[in-house]
């Protein structure tokens, strides 16, 4: 799948707190196109985390519109988002989300049977990815048998694994060790332009987002361009 292109036009995002309204974005315009490689960061509590979550349909804004691929998803049912973000959209967060019970196999291959491609089917594509990412040897181990820059391969395989149009990572090598941080993040980058997703990542380094040619900055509910 070719990358998304991603607009976002005057959101807004208010929740409700003990009683209080607190607004995390406000009046926030922008455009992704197709296969760009996009960092978004900004101190705690900005709202980068939130913004991530508005792209990829996990959340609802408050006021304005959000579009993936040239098509508005604020009118979307429920069971149209899940089917558009299972198909279309791979996650990789901080705290990797692996399912314990299971391998590293059936780990990646969840999201493709959920799909509808045959078992068969979903663990050769997720033996393919997890070889991509130099896991091979380590198929049949569980999160718990492996190390945390083991277990964000295997995230990282998960979430490119039904070849999305937009891949977002929240804090992906949050985490990790400085070196081990530096190995995912180039692996998620090398990846990514194998691919051609549009890429959006949230990371408090700003080191790792100078590998970004574009930046974005939130603060006070905003976003700028960073330089």
């Amino acid at each position: 799948m070719r990358g998304f292109a991603v607009e976002l036009r005057g959101v807004g995002k208010t929740y409700r707190k003990a009683g209080t309204d607190v607004r995390v974005l406000r009046d926030v315009s922008l455009r992704l196109d197709p296969g760009d490689r996009v960092a978004i960061v900004g101190p705690s509590g900005s709202g980068k985390s939130t913004l991530l979550h508005l792209l990829g349909l996990l959340d609802r804004p408050t006021e304005g519109e959000v579009t993936l691929d040239g098509r508005s998803v604020g009118a979307l049912g429920e069971a149209e988002r899940d089917r558009l973000r299972n198909r279309a959209i791979g996650f990789v967060f901080q705290s990797h989300n692996l399912l314990p019970e299971h391998d590293a196999l059936d780990n990646v291959s969840v999201p493709v049977r959920i799909a509808g491609a045959s078992p068969a089917a979903a663990r050769e594509r997720a033996r393919a990815l997890l070889e991509a990412v130099g896991l091979g040897h380590r198929l049949t181990h569980r999160p718990t048998e492996l190390s945390g820059g083991e277990q964000q391969r295997v995230a990282l395989a998960r979430a490119l694994v039904h070849t999305p149009g937009l891949v977002l990572a929240d804090e992906p090598t949050g985490n990790l060790d400085p070196e081990t941080a530096g190995e995912v993040f180039r692996l998620l980058l090398d990846l990514h332009d194998q691919l051609g997703a549009t890429l959006v990542v949230v990371t408090h380094d700003r080191e790792l987002a100078r590998a970004f040619p574009r930046r974005l900055a939130l603060a006070r509910g905003g976003v700028v361009e960073a330089a």
